[in-house]
């Protein structure tokens, strides 16, 4: 497929350690098949961050969604908690925190990132998403 033209991709996954898995190989199938070799190594570690997160912290269902617009991907994961994520604001924390390390390093290793309030069917949750720059 030409890397030209836009595409998206939703993976629907239960509230299940093994979805993170899952969703780490669809990702890399997809990427790949659309000649994105050069963005999965970080497309992927992030995704699991955020997938981890949604599965780990929530106990409804979630989805990822990825999406190509030509020269940037973006990657979300959507779960039902309405609360919003919440990273450390200093690096140097890190070693004293518990959570939000996989929040730091989507925050250190994507172009963009963020979040915003979602409704889905229904149910009130949050859209935690990033962005990777294809050049």
């Amino acid at each position: 497929m030409p890397e030209n033209a836009p595409w998206e991709y939703t993976l629907y996954i239960p509230n299940d350690p093994r979805a993170v898995t899952i969703s780490r190989r669809t990702l890399r199938l997809i990427l790949t098949m659309h000649g994105l070799i050069r963005l999965v190594d970080t497309a992927e570690l992030l995704a699991a961050e955020l997938i981890a997160n949604a599965v780990r912290h929530t106990k409804g269902p979630a989805a990822l969604r990825v999406r190509w617009s030509p020269g940037v991907l973006r990657i979300g994961a959507w779960d039902a908690d309405p609360e919003p994520p919440e990273p450390p604001q200093e690096f140097e924390l890190l070693r004293e925190v518990e959570q939000g390390r996989g929040l730091a390093l989507v925050r250190a290793c994507a172009d963009l990132w963020g979040w915003q309030p979602l409704a889905r069917n229904g149910n009130r949750g949050k859209y935690v998403w990033f962005e990777l720059a294809a050049a």
